[in-house]
């Protein structure tokens, strides 16, 4: 009994231990002798004293395995302390029968993964290529998974408890691999047994029945090892919890609180003001303006080494190229910077002048020196780039300047949005010139609140307050209330951050507008779409290993957003959201919203690139876009690093406006 009894200090003294069950727990110990494959030794759990059990396989393995319960008022506190006799290379995984029907369940891996990813194609994650899933924890912006039984609105978690300090490399990245060195790093999901649903956990990090290398690509399974040298021990902990939700939108609002509560995530400690970030973000506004027939700022397609400047012009979306336009502008006057004030007003002029279709949408992307205009409207980046216009109105007639041309331009622009906007309320995704419809998916309808509210208010029509408040009786009758955010991402068709976040902020928008009941129900449905938004942003530091550059300039990843399920990086999407959480705050007496935008506004400053620390970025100001935390690329680079393009445009877009609090509540409030 002495080598049990060798395991009892390792268990966690904590009060309020209780009798567990354990006939619902099952633990495999996989073993793995480098050039052999991988032996799985099942073990059974027997009794030592209150609490505490100890792991017996069918036969002699060099690796004793202790597990202590404890019932805590939060959860149940499962440790595992793992203690070998000899090297061996290790993985160690449990499952937990939640007492679901599987056809009952739907699923949450925060960031990655919503009901049953139904939304998204089958060359990505979803029930489309497997009903059960089970992936490394990097992946998620907490490193959880929770099933909800829809029929009897229960709902059951597991999340993992660790310092998350490490990671390694591997030489191979599918089958059963021996990692460098020590990870953090475990996985997380959920499987089907026979009909049953299972909660599986473990460590070090495995993945099946697929892992997900880039964008539609699936790929074999991976299983990582470790070495567990003699003498030497490892403890693991989770987390079970159950809790009670009446619908999905409830489970995911309850168990990201929780999450929040666990993580406790803190404003990242930084030196850069929102001052000096923005002096050194108006570089990109030098650096990347581009003139000929049309003006612009150069966003799309640009090389990360060199940050070039492509023929792409682009008017919304990954260009923003408008917005940036008003930004530079208003900085300009602000610091007396008449060069860039001029290059500013140009890209108004030269867009009022050439940047419209016959029909009289804007020609969203352009190729400048050829002269190619992309056909294909979307009304993500035609409402992007009203919306900029409409700021800049207002900024120039709080200046005394008028302009009319674009006041006409506008106003027909935002009467065709009536004329596009469905019976049902909504907008096309996608669509032409004459109004036929290209994609008539509905994820990206709230970025037309935006504009619409905003026109409503600078040119005093209700013609169009009518038209966003039709936009949101769609949201809440078809995306709100039945949890189902999508397709607001242009890349991408699937499940994505974007589509809640938008429509959060166009609810907010419109509560600006509106009193008495009117703004109590936004207040409502803004509060739920806002928790799907939130739930995509990490609260936890993902570790990097050694030689990965993000870790070794010291990234932390709370308060970044991971994308969509297609698109598994984080980026610092977040525009008018920051604001939208502060209004939250106040409106509805949860502080958790307010704690956790400056979270996100500290976070967002650490890749800034300026002289001598590059993060990199071939140049000062140029913020980088595609941030790959998770073993995941667009095929170039991986964990640790950047894409070798990207479209610095809308990442200084969106933080300019993170730093520019307020702008929206002091247009629709004046």
């Amino acid at each position: 009994m002495s080598w049990v009894c060798a395991l009892l200090p390792f268990a966690w003294a904590e009060t309020g231990a209780a009798e567990v069950s354990v006939q619902d727990v099952s633990a495999v110990l996989s073993l793995k002798v480098p050039g052999n494959a991988a032996r799985e030794y099942p073990l059974e759990f027997r009794k030592l004293q209150e609490g505490v059990y100890v792991g017996v396989p069918a036969e002699r393995i060099p690796v004793m395995v202790g597990r202590q319960t404890v019932a805590t008022e939060t959860g149940l506190r499962v440790t595992v302390t793992l203690a070998a006799e000899e090297n061996v290379y290790f993985n160690y995984g449990e499952r937990v029968k939640t007492g679901f029907r599987h056809d009952d369940c739907l699923f949450y891996m925060p960031g990655f993964w919503y009901r049953r990813n139904l939304r998204s194609p089958e060359e990505a994650p979803s029930f489309y290529s497997s009903d059960s899933w089970i992936v490394r924890e990097d992946r998620l912006s907490a490193p959880l998974t929770a099933a909800f039984d829809e029929k009897n609105g229960r709902s059951v978690s597991v999340v993992r408890i660790d310092s998350f300090e490490s990671d390694a490399l591997a030489a191979r990245q599918e089958g059963e691999v021996i990692l460098s060195g020590k990870t953090s790093i475990g996985y997380t999901g959920f499987l089907n047994e026979d009909g049953e649903t299972s909660l599986a956990y473990g460590f070090p990090y495995r993945e099946a029945p697929k892992s997900y290398v880039r964008k539609l690509t699936l790929a074999p399974a991976v299983e990582a090892y470790q070495l567990l040298r003699k003498g030497e021990s490892v403890s693991l902990v989770w987390k079970l919890s159950e809790r009670d939700a009446a619908d999905f939108s409830e489970c995911v609002r309850r168990t990201w609180e929780y999450s929040f509560d666990m993580f406790r995530p803190k404003p990242v400690d930084t030196a850069y003001t929102p001052e000096y970030v923005k002096k050194v973000l108006s570089g990109y506004f030098s650096g990347s303006y581009v003139s000929g027939t049309l003006n612009y700022y150069a966003s799309p397609d640009m090389r990360v080494s060199a940050c070039d400047s492509p023929e792409k012009a682009e008017v919304g979306f990954v260009g923003r190229t408008l917005l940036n336009a008003f930004n530079a502008l208003e900085y300009a006057e602000q610091q007396n910077l008449p060069d860039m004030a001029t290059q500013a007003n140009s890209v108004f002029d030269s867009y009022l002048k050439n940047g419209f279709s016959q029909a009289g949408f804007f020609n969203e992307v352009v190729m400048c020196r050829s002269g190619v205009v992309e056909p294909v409207h979307s009304i993500r980046r035609q409402s992007e780039g009203a919306y900029a216009v409409l700021y800049y109105l207002d900024y120039e007639k709080r200046q005394g300047r008028r302009h009319p041309e674009w006041e006409k331009r506008v106003r027909a622009m935002l009467d065709m949005f009536l004329k596009l906007q469905g019976a049902d309320g909504s907008f096309p995704r996608k669509f032409r010139d004459d109004f036929s419809v290209v994609d008539s998916t509905g994820g990206s309808t709230p970025s037309a609140t935006l504009p619409l509210v905003m026109g409503y208010k600078y040119f005093k029509d209700k013609r169009y307050l009518k038209g966003a408040e039709r936009t949101v009786d769609y949201l809440d009758r078809e995306i709100i209330s039945k949890a189902d955010f999508f397709s607001s991402t242009l890349d991408a068709n699937c499940e994505d951050k974007e589509a809640s976040l938008y429509a959060a902020t166009a609810v907010y928008y419109l509560a600006l507008v509106s009193e008495g009941g009117k703004a109590a129900r936004y207040v409502s449905l803004a509060r739920d779409a806002a928790y799907f938004a939130l739930s995509w942003y990490y609260v936890w530091d993902v570790p990097f290993a050694p030689g990965q550059m993000l870790g070794d300039i010291g990234l932390k990843t709370r308060g970044w957003g991971n994308v969509s399920v297609e698109n598994n990086h984080i980026d610092v999407f977040v525009f008018d959201f920051a604001d939208v959480l502060r209004w939250l705050a106040k409106s509805c007496g949860e502080s958790r919203f307010a704690d956790f935008a400056e979270v996100i506004s500290t976070s967002m400053r650490q890749l800034l690139p300026r002289e001598g620390f590059l993060c990199g970025v071939g140049k000062a100001g140029y913020y980088p876009e595609v941030v790959q935390h998770t073993h995941w690329d667009y095929g170039k680079g991986g964990k640790g690093y950047y894409n070798d393009i990207f479209a610095p445009g809308w990442t200084v877009a969106s933080l300019w406006e993170l730093f520019s609090p307020g702008r929206a509540e002091r247009f629709l409030r004046k």
